[in-house]
């Protein structure tokens, strides 16, 4: 049976998650700092085992960024990134203020879905950067 829960993954389950579903490895003490610190999770189990996630980081006032939203390779095409999606959407709904700054980075063709939800790129205004140590 398929739960959806709003609390934090676990440390291991979560850089598990990201290496799966294709995005950037976390080593552990990164995660063991970042996943405390979150606004918002949105976690997704199938028993015990972690198959979506998404979470939220910011100041909780002037500016949110919807970060790790992953989902499983067996369980994609299920309507799961929605659906955490739909989540974090709702708490945004309840949380931001007037002026509040909502940004992700998308990978392609993710941002088909992030759309969805009302996102438009930044491009040619402006650009995502980044910087990884």
């Amino acid at each position: 049976m398929v739960e959806i829960k709003h609390e934090p993954p676990i440390v291991e389950d979560y850089r598990n998650l990201r290496k799966i579903a294709g995005l950037s490895e976390k080593s552990r003490e990164a995660a063991e700092k970042g996943i405390p610190n979150a606004c918002f999770n949105v976690t997704i189990y199938d028993q015990q085992t972690l198959i979506g996630m998404g979470r939220v980081i910011g100041d909780g006032g002037t500016a949110f960024q919807i970060i790790d939203i992953a989902v499983h390779p067996a369980y994609q095409g299920y309507g799961y990134g929605k659906e955490i999606m739909t989540h974090i959407m709702d708490y945004m709904n309840t949380e931001a203020e007037s002026g509040t700054y909502v940004s992700l980075i998308a990978d392609y063709p993710a941002d088909q879905l992030y759309a969805q939800f009302g996102f438009i790129t930044t491009e040619p205004n402006s650009c995502g950067m980044y910087f990884k140590y």
